[in-house]
């Protein structure tokens, strides 16, 4: 690829054999795909096999045989087939939703320390960092780079959720503001912030609830 990505070392699934296997898995997509990349200086690069690594929301891509970590500063934006992506505090968010000029963008991350605590406290499976294994830690460990996104298959009779948060950003003016009451209060006019206040009085609004966050993009972009 061209400038702005380094070489570095990314695990992001591992099959570890101790009392029986587990299979994890800590990117957006099942599988690697295309994807237009956009730097910062406007060049556009195409490449086969990328995908979100969701421990810090960065690109991932091949190169030969190994799976690389972009370096995030030099990327604006990452195309794929369904999802347009742009670099937030060098973490790559998807777009929601847009009305007019404003828009609504999703940043997905999993929470490795949340997990490991679930680990402790539902299974006997402790001392593996599957996200920071060494390259030596291969001579017990395969690599698979098909699953789930969203699950992990722990003792092959259900499946055990990976702690995914999603925290939300809006597009207003051309900046950016956290989805949040606080932060949107600051920088809305009064009139708006009436706007939010309704949309947050609605009995089904919730701060991490698409529906809610659209219905209030519309409500604060009129």
């Amino acid at each position: 690829m061209k400038k702005g990505l380094t070489i570095i070392f990314a695990l992001m699934m591992a099959v570890v054999s101790m009392a029986q296997e587990r299979r994890v898995s800590a990117t957006m997509y099942g599988e690697f795909k295309p994807s237009v990349i956009t730097f910062t200086d406007g060049h556009k690069s195409s490449q086969p096999l990328t995908n979100v690594f969701l421990k810090n929301s960065s690109l991932l891509y091949f190169k030969g045989d190994n799976v690389m970590e972009a370096t995030m500063d030099n990327i604006l934006a990452v195309d794929f087939d369904d999802r347009h992506f742009v670099t937030i505090d060098k973490k790559l968010a998807y777009r929601v939703a847009q009305v007019k000029e404003n828009e609504l963008y999703c940043v997905e991350l999993f929470d490795q320390e949340t997990y490991e605590r679930n680990i402790r406290n539902n299974i006997n499976f402790s001392n593996i960092d599957f996200l920071n294994m060494n390259p030596s830690s291969f001579q017990n460990a395969s690599v698979d780079i098909v699953g789930s996104t969203t699950t992990v298959d722990m003792n092959n009779e259900e499946d055990f959720k990976l702690p995914v948060f999603r925290h939300f950003y809006m597009r207003l003016n051309d900046n950016w503001v956290k989805v949040h009451e606080r932060d949107l209060g600051r920088v809305l006019p009064k009139e708006k912030k009436t706007m939010m206040k309704r949309i947050m009085a609605q009995p089904n609004f919730s701060w991490q609830r698409e529906e809610s966050l659209k219905q209030l993009l519309e409500a604060i972009s009129d």
